[in-house]
């Protein structure tokens, strides 16, 4: 009889421990999904998003190296490139981009000097000849220069041989707020339209 219940009572023991078993299994595998679940999808949120911001960003860098604003080519195989026309505190434009040789033979620079002859002494090869034009305003906006007529902007010294390029400026008075359509003019190279940009 001892034995009976004995041996009774360890199965029903084994089945408890077995059925506890079990419970905590479904307990710990349901919780486990549960948790992974939810840390996939918030790793997965951030990654798709970091995605996109990377997108943006590199669309924004497009963006930003994008086309220039202009680029006239003259009769001596000089490319000008004007990559920003900027307004600056105090009333100031700058413009600025580079210069390329394209042609076989050296260029000298002379053709872009002023025509007042005080400037064309300080700048005898320059960007000094360059103008803006503001037609809304019906002025035309020569490049700065300081009190002994050297201008302010690039010069070319030296000239510029075959294949090379050079990085350049001028600064000129800002056309008043809103007149931010100008003509950029240069010698002999023909007139373009640009838009300044903000500060």
């Amino acid at each position: 009889m001892s034995i009976r219940r004995t041996m009774t009572g360890r199965r029903a023991i084994a089945a408890v421990a077995i059925t506890a078993g079990l419970v905590l299994t479904v307990v710990g595998c349901s919780s486990g999904d549960d948790g992974g679940g939810d840390g996939n999808e918030k790793s997965s949120a951030p990654s798709g998003q970091e995605n996109e911001d990377k997108s943006g960003e590199q669309a924004g860098d497009d963006a930003s190296d994008g086309e220039p604003l202009a680029e006239l080519k003259g009769a001596d195989k000089v490319v000008l490139t004007i990559t920003q026309a900027k307004r600056d505190e105090g009333g100031f434009v700058t413009l600025s981009g580079e210069v390329k040789n394209t042609g076989t033979g050296a260029w000298s620079g002379v053709e872009w000097k002023s025509d007042e002859t005080e400037v064309a002494k300080a700048n005898p090869s320059s960007m000094a000849a360059a103008r803006l034009v503001d037609k809304a305003g019906k002025k035309r906006y020569y490049v700065l220069r300081d009190t002994e007529g050297r201008c302010l902007c690039t010069s070319f010294k030296g000239g510029l041989f075959p294949g090379k390029t050079k990085t350049w400026f001028a600064q000129f008075p800002a056309p008043p707020e809103g007149n931010d359509k100008v003509d950029f003019q240069m010698a002999d190279l023909p007139a373009t339209s640009i838009t300044i940009s903000g500060e």
